[in-house]
């Protein structure tokens, strides 16, 4: 889930058309696909640290882990120039929002399975469509508000995780993740009219890296030295999942590929099982069916209202 940058919640998803669409496609599936299965390794990575490390420390090693291969990616595309002339202000609010959730998220990793995290964080999409009516002034007709209002009793599900009750410490952590996420998420439709996804990236994780570095160095503890390769797995996974996530929803339509995010919670079960050998519970599977249908159906009234306003 760490800051990825999921086309069905931007406007710079426009697909490439080409003499052979439905070859593009079928490239956009599998780099969406591919996508999804480096952030949940991406994840994972942060699981690992997260027992070991502060919860702004790992955000910090998150973003800085990344940014070389991220210059690299822009010195590649858009070059240097392209990073400067930017929306300040909008870059440096969705940084702050970054870095919260970037906390909450390692926080609730600590004690949550990978795969209960996932499907919390899956009320994203949910929580964006709703905010999006007081902040960008879009309209919600009543279909779209009860699969909102469905998917948050699905959340309200999942967070019986421990059976310690209705809530825990860490599944509200990574609620407010979540939250945080869907904030940053409606800035990202306002830079993406003026701003390169190049540029949204670097920024993020530069203000990431020093934000969270800023919090977390009065308590810094010296890094382990059989850590380093997991910190450099996480910014090679994280890199990559990104440039293929930019890819796969320049080649494909945005409303066909965007369901493919749920995969993750595959990928969370195999890495629960083979890292850390624990599964979901029932309840946890019925919370994660809410939420996933209601995410799957939000995204079928998506595509139908931008057919009807766009014929």
């Amino acid at each position: 889930m760490a800051f990825r940058n999921p086309g069905y919640i931007t406007d710079t998803a426009a697909p490439a058309y080409s003499r052979h669409p439905s070859t593009d496609m079928r490239r956009a599936v599998w780099l969406m696909l591919i996508a999804i299965a480096l952030f949940a390794l991406m994840d994972a990575g942060l699981k690992l640290l997260a027992p070991h490390y502060p919860s702004m420390q790992v955000a910090a090693l998150r973003g800085a882990s990344s940014l070389p291969l991220v210059l690299v990616w822009v010195a590649l595309t858009v070059g240097a120039r392209g990073l400067l002339r930017v929306h300040w202000p909008l870059h440096l609010l969705r940084g702050v929002l970054g870095v919260a959730m970037m906390a909450g998220f390692v926080y609730g990793l600590r004690a949550l399975p990978l795969s209960t995290a996932y499907a919390i964080t899956f009320v994203a999409p949910l929580l964006v469509t709703a905010m999006a009516v007081p902040i960008l002034k879009e309209k919600v007709g009543p279909r779209r508000w009860t699969a909102i209002a469905i998917g948050l009793v699905g959340v309200l599900v999942v967070l019986r995780p421990t059976g310690e009750g209705m809530l825990t410490l860490s599944g509200l952590a990574i609620l407010l993740a979540a939250v945080c996420y869907s904030a940053g998420a409606i800035t990202v439709r306002i830079l993406a009219q003026r701003d390169s996804t190049q540029a949204m990236v670097f920024w993020l994780m530069t203000i990431i890296a020093i934000g969270a570095g800023a919090f977390a160095a009065h308590a810094w503890i010296p890094i382990r030295a059989q850590d380093w390769w997991v910190i450099a797995g996480i910014g090679v996974t994280g890199t990559l999942a990104q440039v293929a996530l930019t890819e796969a929803f320049r080649r494909g339509e945005a409303s066909l590929i965007a369901p493919l995010e749920y995969t993750a919670l595959l990928w969370s079960v195999m890495l629960d099982i083979s890292l850390w050998g624990v599964l979901p519970e029932r309840v946890t599977w019925f919370g994660i069916g809410i939420i996933v249908v209601s995410g799957l159906y939000l995204l079928r009234r998506e595509r139908v209202h931008a057919v009807v306003e766009h014929p």
